[in-house]
């Protein structure tokens, strides 16, 4: 297979990596998962194998590091994002914001400010970022701003239309994963957004920021 725009064969395949930072445990129903299930299945299309995990259900500690000591789960989250060439952070809304989750999240992928090369590229270098945000209240834009910021500055790389997002009536009780199938809009955005992250991500893969001599 080709790629329209990229001439001859495409890179190896791709991975993505999904972190569900809802508060709610893997064994509750979770909106955020349903619209971060459909976009995977959108990434899948473009033959792009995907992991999807709930952080609620792992030990996070806070901290600004890659290893908060005995007991944080983070080291191992760390390996599947580093391996992978798309993240994709997922957010319910909670007081107009990202949960308390995905900021930990984010706080702790900080520490790759300090793991520079020695062209001063990052880990998160030649990665590709977006985010899936789900709520009942207004907050899809200022959420998806605070985390896709957050993950330029720490080196991912954000695709044209960087988030999908659904919010329903304010103070509605209708939650996401009531649809039986996505609205047509969100659907319709996120095989877009799935398209134009997969080929910024081959892109990279094929040719990543050279950064600079003496970058450290």
């Amino acid at each position: 297979m080709e790629d329209p725009i990229l001439e001859g064969p495409l890179p190896a395949s791709l991975k993505a990596f999904g972190l569900n930072c809802s508060l709610k445990p893997g064994s509750e129903p979770s909106s955020t998962e349903a619209l971060m299930q459909q976009l995977f299945q959108e990434l899948a299309g473009h033959d792009v194998e995907g992991e999807i995990v709930r952080a609620a259900d792992h030990d996070i500690r806070p901290g600004v590091s890659n290893d908060e000591g005995t007991g944080d789960a983070w080291p191992e989250l760390l390996k599947k994002i580093l391996v992978a060439d798309i993240l994709v952070i997922g957010s319910p809304i909670w007081l107009g914001q990202p949960s308390s989750i995905a900021k930990r999240v984010l706080e702790r992928m900080d520490a790759f400010i300090g793991d520079k090369d020695a062209r001063g590229r990052m880990p998160s270098y030649g990665k590709v970022a977006i985010c899936a945000i789900v709520g009942n209240e207004d907050g899809a834009h200022h959420s998806a701003a605070e985390i896709l910021s957050a993950l330029l500055e720490v080196g991912f790389t954000v695709p044209s239309g960087g988030p999908t997002y659904w919010v329903g009536e304010a103070m509605g009780s209708k939650e996401y994963n009531d649809f039986k199938t996505p609205p047509d809009v969100v659907a319709k955005w996120n095989a877009m957004l799935a398209s134009n992250t997969v080929h910024l991500a081959r892109l990279l893969k094929a040719a990543n920021y050279p950064g600079i001599k003496g970058g450290r």
